[in-house]
């Protein structure tokens, strides 16, 4: 095909905004039509290769050799101008598809350079060639000279003539084909919007909109009345002012919140930006170069290195013990080895199914822990497993529940507006026609003219006032103010509407391996030799040492193991003798791989590798024995033993100073220890013998049954247990092993008669603070789910230690959880606990499951896995440290400490945003009813159709009402306080039964006094009927309303019953900062203001009355306290201002639906379930375990592996079987390797302190029984 046509093509998405992206998954029909040029393979042909990974597939392209033939490519890679370099010696990269290894000499600086930038392509010093000859035996050949002396294009074409079949159009193809067709390694521009587009978005609001109409009605009146119309000398045109100051209030709002949103996509930009600098090692030209990550195209070689972030997907070709973490990007914890195809071919037929936990695909995103190898790059850019969820996370969010009230509120508001607007229109227009028809008073044609649009002015003012038009600032104030304050708290809000969002989150799901742990296997417990059980801080982890176990059945109890003792782990270095620390020391640091080196975001030291090898090296540099490096190099090593799934071992054999060759091993605890015949002797005091030699005793029966039941200890608290231990040989090879080769000799000979050294517990611990945020959690009324792919005993154990698994909780592995009908899910989802064993599909299921229940759902993860469900809930946590770019994408807030404590300080800053927009409410409603209220009387009563405050006045007030009163309320710090309370639903009413008494009660109060001083003022004052003292009593007036609202916003600081109004205020300078401003002003009002506010110098009395009734203000929200809810809650629902509790909605939750709620219709269509349950057949269900043996019920047998998971099963519950926790049935006759997690594969675990007669129980119980008929 033609270049041209070609290029009129673009890539998928390349040129798409927000909200276009794909979807995660391969669909390869899609580019059926996609010019491929010269290249054999379509783009998402390829990229289906990796997901899903599909060994099946790759056969079907003809292999590795097949893939790199249609690519164009080969083992010494692509040329400067993406060319295929031709291997002059070995042909076309068969070794590369048969096994063969590949290592790299590193230079000193290498290191620094594969975390470089370089724009430029640098060579870097040649690597080992690798060839295999025909009969595809591995051949390394010697290093060789400059690669790149001597060699041009021009030598690649000769060479090509050698071998014209492998130099077809593909091996021609140069690095812009490959961009132009397979794409670039970038993912698309996101279109940022400008700030112009913003303010447009922030301007669509319904109350901004109502307020524009306002403001422009308000000023074009306000225009024709101060120059239209011709207006006494003493009075001033300020009436155009009024439409003026709600556009300005209209432009703060617009401006602080797209100014706010600006300014956080532009961060982020850069913070993305950033992470994405990075240099990636490639093979061109037969070297090695460092190119930056988005050159990359599809048919580079890549190289993995320890350490490494795959920056695309591809095939491994070869190398030496490659593993990768890809928990990152498909949930799965362990450790994936990566092998070439040809031996993953020959593991699927031997075995009959594709091996676990090992194959020949890289997946974009994971983590190289250990090893050294090279993979072809089949997908890049937006087409990788990355980017193709990068992508898909990309679409608009819907509206806040904040965000959907208060537009409910604004429609509310807008349509009683309007309707007491046409109100006073129609009582003042049939008083003007009467007027007209009576003749009283008598007018010109002009003055007619100007008392209808005086009625039509006043009519509109009543509008006006009766519009929040502060609600919006207040808003936005709050969630700026918030977010402000969240980022120097290390959360960093991407989505400014997530943050009020997290007021009523009342579910939070997160992911184990990164959010609750720290994903740093650690060394937590062990034993050195056989008595010494040490534990990491043993005072807060007693449980965790078993040398206390008494022996059953003994009277009095007796200790099982009388030399066993517990140290803390901290205390190792000083209790064991320096032969033994040094032993322990060497079998740690020779025996490993790991190695240490430079964070490349932090630059702090970290260890690299396997997350065995780096826990053990860790626990040794803590201890503050000797560094590895220096052991390392002291020691004289004769043979490694690599490490191998059959002998679940790896070892490494040294030439002590003294001419004795010791083997070092360490692997699986159940296997290594029976091949130990003695262990090391640890003193708990020590001895002067235990202090000068390493001193040994045999193991007997009882000491292997104490080897045994500490393993199953371990064991059951889900840590990983390896044994070191080591042998002495006087002469190497030994006399009676099978020599391998020279200096090697076969495994099995030597890996017997072993010394144990000591066994350690391995577990991802807990980060810092999540049992306390996990149980603030609780406190808040926040359900905390953990979604995990690790299996149900691991994810069960962190789930006990978090105080996430508590009384009445479920724990469900995934398989079982995918299967479940939509009715049964409606039954678990609300009681499910932990997901182990699960996709991200189940996650993304159960937050949207959680969703139609009504729930307000938070989602944390850092890895890619997680990013479908990130962006599927109300609001998304990502990881800002270890987080993946996709779980930032995807998420609403970014936790940059990475602390999942800081969740708890969303939620309190939430609910802060929320209690800010509700105190604004209940001050702002009961000031715009008195106003509305005394307007529209004043106004009807008054024969000049004017009101009891004039339009400068009520501007001012105005001004109180929303601008000064959302800053003052809208600034309240958060405070732990706000946990004390349960989560409000997505239905729950925007006003509460509190915020309406002091709605009602204070706008009665205000209404009355004000109107009293306004008819009877002069009354009341003593005063008589005149200019001046008409003057008096309308400042009076002005200065009572407005001191009312002064001390109302105080009172409005509380939304419940406590009376404690002042309870914070010092805490919050802004409140007092503008309280005081507002009767500075106020002062300065009646004394200066004059003719341009109508008002006049009054004395102490007019003063003293003002504030004290002001003052009354308090009482008045005090005694509305008072009033007991229940009743005021009834009336209000037979008045529908809020919604009966024994009604069901019949709305769905979610913001962007008026449908039915899919939840009320299964409740509805599944009525008669427990009356099927009780006297009906109902199908039965696998999902619930069975133990109905004889023997199990009546507690005559307790099997040993049950009681190492004290948990229950719904069968077994209504079987009336409890397992006994706490004790061992005769663990020295168990094999302590046995998995314990396959017993409870398929199950449902109900938490043991659950009753037998929840009705949960009780119901899957049912089934089970049903199930067995």
């Amino acid at each position: 095909m033609s270049r041209d046509k070609g290029k009129a093509r673009q890539i998928d998405g390349e040129d798409e905004g927000e909200g276009s992206g794909r979807p995660a998954h391969i669909d390869p029909s899609e580019d059926m039509e996609v010019d491929t040029g010269p290249f054999q393979f379509r783009p998402l042909q390829l990229a289906s290769l990796v997901d899903p990974k599909s060994l099946k597939a790759l056969e079907e392209l003809g292999g590795v050799q097949g893939l790199m033939r249609g690519l164009g490519t080969g083992e010494k890679g692509l040329s400067a101008k993406g060319a295929r370099e031709v291997d002059h010696g070995g042909g076309h990269g068969k070794g590369a598809g048969k096994g063969s290894s590949q290592r790299h000499e590193r230079s000193p600086g290498d290191g620094a350079q594969r975390h470089a930038d370089p724009p430029d392509i640098h060579t870097l010093p040649p690597l080992i060639k690798v060839t295999s000859s025909g009969s595809g035996e591995e051949d390394l050949n010697s290093i060789q000279g400059d690669d790149d002396k001597g060699h041009t294009d021009e030598d690649d074409e000769e060479s090509s003539s050698e071998d014209p079949d492998e130099w077809g159009p593909a091996y021609r193809a140069d690095l812009e084909d490959r961009k132009r067709i397979y794409g670039p390694n970038v993912l698309p521009q996101r279109a940022s919007k400008s700030l112009l587009k913003l303010m447009w978005l922030a301007l669509k609001d319904k109350v901004l909109i109502l307020l524009s109409i306002a403001a422009i009605v308000s000023l074009a009146l306000g225009l024709f009345q101060d120059f239209g119309t011709p207006r006494p000398d003493d009075e001033p045109p300020v009436d155009w002012v009024e439409g003026v100051a709600i556009c300005v209030a209209i432009l703060i709002v617009v401006l602080v919140g797209s100014i706010n949103d600006w300014q956080k996509e532009r961060q982020f930009k850069a913070l993305n930006e950033k992470k994405e600098e990075r240099g990636v090692k490639v093979i061109r030209s037969g070297a090695e170069r460092v190119i930056d990550v988005h050159e990359v195209v599809v048919g580079d070689i890549c190289l993995l290195e320890p350490g490494e972030i795959a920056p695309c997907d591809g095939v491994f070709l070869s190398g030496h013990n490659v593993k990768c973490d890809e928990s990152g990007a498909t949930g799965e914890s362990d450790a994936i080895k990566k092998v070439p195809y040809d031996e993953c071919i020959a593991m699927r037929d031997r075995q009959g199914h594709e091996p676990n936990h090992t194959d020949c695909f890289v997946v974009s995103g994971s983590k190289v822990l250990e090893g050294v190898g090279t993979y072809v790059v089949i997908a890049v850019g937006q087409r990788s497993f990355n980017g193709r969820i990068m992508m898909a996370l990309r679409g608009d969010s819907e509206n806040t529940p904040l965000q959907l009230k208060l537009n409910d509120l604004a429609e509310l508001i807008a349509k009683l507006g309007s309707v007491a607007g046409l109100v006073l229109f129609t009582a003042l227009m049939i008083r003007f026609f009467v007027q007209l028809g009576t003749n009283n008073p008598s007018r010109t044609p002009s003055a007619k003219g100007i008392a209808f649009v005086q009625i039509l002015i006043i009519s509109v003012t009543l509008v006006v006032v009766a519009v929040p038009e502060g609600l919006p600032l207040a808003v936005t104030l709050a969630l700026a103010f918030a977010t402000q304050r969240m980022t120097s708290e290390k959360l960093l809000v991407r989505v400014l509407g997530s943050c009020e969002t997290m007021a009523n989150a009342s579910v939070v799901c997160t992911d184990k391996t990164g959010t609750l742990t720290q994903n740093v296997m650690t060394v937590v417990a062990g034993s050195v030799g056989i008595h010494a059980k040490f534990v990491r801080q043993l005072e807060e982890n007693q449980a965790r040492t078993n040398a206390d176990e008494e022996l059953e059945g003994a009277a009095p109890k007796k200790r099982r193991h009388a030399d066993d003792f517990s140290i803390d782990q901290a205390e190792l270095p000083g209790v064991l003798s320096p032969p033994v620390v040094e032993l322990f020391n060497e079998a740690i640091a020779i025996n490993s791989t790991a190695f240490e080196d430079d964070d490349p975001d932090s630059g702090a030291k970290i260890f690299i590798g396997s997350k065995t090898e780096t826990a053990l090296l860790q626990f040794a540099k803590e201890l503050g024995w000797p560094h590895y490096a220096q052991v390392r190099s002291d020691a004289e090593i004769v043979q490694m033993i690599p490490f191998s799934s059959d002998r679940k071992a790896m070892g490494v054999v040294v030439r002590l100073p003294n001419g004795v060759h010791r083997l070092y091993l360490k692997g699986a605890s159940e296997i290594l220890t029976r091949m130990c015949g003695d262990h090391v002797v640890v003193y708990q005091h020590g001895t002067e013998d235990s202090r000068d030699t390493v001193e040994k005793l045999d193991i007997d029966e009882l000491k292997r049954e104490n080897i045994d039941r500490t393993i199953i200890f371990y064991a059951n608290q889900t840590l990983r247990t390896i044994a070191l231990c080591y042998r002495d040989f006087e002469s190497w090879p030994p006399a009676d092993a099978r020599q391998v080769s020279e200096d090697e000799v076969e495994y099995e000979d030597i890996a017997e008669d072993m010394t144990l050294i000591g066994i350690v517990g391995i577990e991802d611990p807990l980060r810092e603070g999540v049992r306390t945020a996990v149980a603030d959690c609780h406190r808040a009324g926040v359900t905390v789910k953990m979604c995990t792919g690790d299996n149900v005993l691991t994810a069960r154990s962190i789930a006990i230690q978090c105080g996430i698994y508590t009384k009445g909780g479920i724990i469900m592995e995934g398989p079982i959880f995918r299967k479940l009908s939509k009715e049964e899910r409606v039954d678990v989802v609300p009681r499910l606990q932990v997901l182990a064993r699960s996709s991200p599909e189940d996650k993304k299921v159960l937050v949207e499951s959680l969703r139609e229940l009504g729930e307000v759902v938070g989602v944390t993860g850092d890895g890619t896995n997680d990013g479908p469900a990130l962006k599927t809930a109300d609001v998304g946590f990502s990881m800002g440290i270890a987080g993946t770019e996709v779980a930032k994408e995807a998420s609403d807030i970014i936790l940059m400490d990475d602390n999942f404590a800081s969740i708890v300080k969303a939620i309190m800053w939430g609910r802060c945003v929320n209690d800010a927009v509700r105190k604004f409410l209940q001050f702002q409603i009961s000031a715009n009813i008195t106003a509305v209220l005394i307007t529209l009387i004043s106004a009807v009563a008054s024969s000049s159709e004017s009101s009891v405050l004039s339009a400068v006045q009520l501007l001012w007030i105005n001004i109180i009402m929303d601008t000064f009163a959302a800053l003052a309320l809208a600034t309240d710090p958060a405070s732990p306080v706000l946990l004390d309370r349960k989560p409000e639903a997505k239905t729950a009413p925007l006003f509460t039964v509190d915020m309406y008494k002091q709605i009602f009660v204070q706008s009665a109060y205000q209404t009355t006094i004000t109107l009293i001083f306004h008819f009877l003022g002069l009354r009341i004052l003593g005063l008589s009927s005149s200019s001046h003292n008409d003057k008096v009593v309308q400042t009076l007036v002005f200065n009572i309303f407005v001191f009312a609202q002064i001390f109302n916003s105080v009172n409005s600081r509380r939304l419940d019953n406590k009376l404690n109004v002042f309870e914070g205020v010092t805490r919050n300078f802004y409140f007092i900062g503008i309280t005081v401003l507002e009767v500075a002003v106020q002062v300065l009002i009646v004394f200066v203001g004059g003719a341009a506010f109508q008002v006049t110098r009054v004395g102490g009395r007019e003063w003293g009355i003002s504030i004290a009734l002001g003052f009354v203000a308090l009482l008045v929200g005090s005694l509305a306290r008072l009033i007991p809810n229940g009743p005021v809650e009834k009336l209000f629902i037979k008045l529908r201002l809020l919604p009966d509790p024994n009604v069901l909605p019949t709305k769905s939750p979610q913001a962007e639906a008026e449908t039915w709620n899919r939840a009320i219709e299964l409740v509805r269509d599944n009525l008669g379930t427990f009356a099927k349950i009780r006297g009906g057949r109902m199908r039965g269900s696998s999902f619930v375990g069975k133990s109905r043996s004889a023997r199990m019920e009546q507690g005559h047998i307790v099997p040993s592996l049950l009681t190492m998971v004290p948990t229950l099963v719904a069968s077994s519950v209504g079987a009336g079987w409890m397992p006994q926790s706490g004790s061992l049935s005769d663990p020295a006759h168990n094999d302590p390797s046995r998995s314990t997690a396959a017993l409870w594969e398929g199950k449902i675990q109900i938490h043991p302190d659950t009753p037998a007669d929840d009705p949960f129980v009780k119901k899957w119980n049912a089934r089970a029984a049903r199930g067995q008929q």
